[in-house]
């Protein structure tokens, strides 16, 4: 076996980042640029939009052995009690072919009891990938966890690693909750639009940020800035959890949420993305609270129907105003397509499968959100942008 030896980090490795953050010591991948990030309205977001989800390294090498420096910061509840090992991923063609399990050493301690965000500096790891070597160069994948943020500190082999040649996959930039975000998933490539993104052979943007996909206008920005062959925007289970706008709110911000994108992609298709099935909020209003007669998560409303006819949002609500904006709207735009969440994980699909919390899909359900999303959506436009980008 040849000895190691270190290669660059160099930013044309890093996919699923909007910026490249130079620290001095490494590269930090950021999923919001530096201007959205200094609008951040408080300490968890900060933590949960600076996660990997989807961010990976595009790789060229002949390698049989890759060894990768990180700094990992992960959200904890105090300094001290035990986390479980972040799983760092390599693909090729869609497929894991190794995987390698890396502890988190500094901590976001933070709970919403407790919500100061206190960050706690603990050691760097190495994810160690053997076995790789197939004789001939090849494209790899390296995924980082989806729940940690991830500091690039080096990057060493026994045969030359490069950057991949540019991607012609159709860019896809997805925005949503801690659904989409993958919380509750195994791995990475086990969060459902990373399910997807494999499935279909789309480059994935995740811009999905747990707890917070709220209409926020630096969202938007973002998005409207960042290069997109196809959209999709999964609204409206934060706007119930926190119970954070009232139907007089929510129409007008979904639209001006909408006109800020089609700034930046007067062309590009949208696909607005109802909520899938949450049975605590289906019918009755936010927020969603934890039962106290659980010791468990679970997941209960803490509004109710009459709220809802209050003014105060449901599901169902939201499912029926998107679906009305986007048909609204079709008139002087026909590149905005509506899918009804209920299509991707129904109440028949929760009694088969339910949620282990009444409101996260575990691993199963993200896999199968995943492969719908892929058969049913990019399946429909991908082969468009690919004809289109040759």
């Amino acid at each position: 076996m040849n000895a190691l030896q270190p290669y660059p980090i160099e930013p044309a490795m890093v996919r699923g980042a909007v910026e490249v953050e130079d620290t001095g010591r490494g590269l930090l991948p950021h999923r919001l640029p530096r201007a959205a990030r200094r609008q951040i309205p408080d300490r968890f977001m900060v933590q949960t939009s600076a996660e990997s989800a989807g961010v990976r390294l595009a790789l060229r090498t002949a390698a049989d052995v890759i060894e990768l420096d990180v700094q990992a910061r992960r959200i904890a509840p105090d300094p001290a009690s035990p986390l479980p090992p972040g799983t760092y991923e390599l693909t090729e063609h869609g497929r894991v072919v190794a995987t390698a399990d890396v502890p988190a050493g500094s901590r976001f301690v933070f709970t919403f009891d407790r919500p100061d965000g206190t960050v706690v500096p603990g050691p760097d790891a190495t994810a160690r990938f053997t076995g790789l070597a197939t004789g001939a160069e090849r494209d790899l994948e390296l995924w980082l966890p989806y729940h940690d943020a991830v500091e690039l500190l080096a990057l060493r082999a026994d045969a030359p690693v490069r950057p991949q040649a540019p991607t012609r996959q159709p860019r896809w930039v997805h925005h949503g909750s801690s659904i989409s975000h993958g919380y509750r998933a195994d791995t990475t490539t086990g969060t459902w639009p990373a399910v997807a993104a494999l499935r279909a052979g789309a480059h994935l943007t995740n811009l999905a940020f747990s707890g917070n996909a709220m209409l926020d206008p630096f969202t938007a920005r973002t998005i409207r800035d960042t290069p997109a062959d196809l959209i999709s925007l999964k609204i409206g289970i934060n706007i119930v959890n926190g119970d954070t706008m009232r139907l007089r709110a929510f129409r007008p911000a979904v639209d001006g949420f909408l006109d800020t994108i089609r700034d930046g992609h007067p062309d590009t298709p949208i696909v607005l993305v109802s909520p899938i099935w949450c049975a605590p909020v289906e019918t009755r209003a936010g927020p969603t609270v934890q039962d106290p007669a659980r010791d468990q998560e679970w997941s209960i409303a803490g509004g109710t129907e009459d709220d809802v006819l209050a003014g105060k949002l449901s599901l169902q609500v939201i499912r029926a105003e998107l679906a009305a904006i986007a048909d609204r709207r079709r008139d002087d735009d026909h590149r905005l397509h509506y899918l009804d969440g209920l299509s991707l994980y129904s109440g028949q699909d929760a009694a088969a499968a339910p949620l282990p919390d009444n409101l996260h899909p575990g691993p199963d359900v993200q896999r199968l959100i995943g492969e719908r999303f892929a058969d049913r959506v990019l399946a429909r436009f991908t082969p468009e942008l690919q004809r289109s980008s040759t």
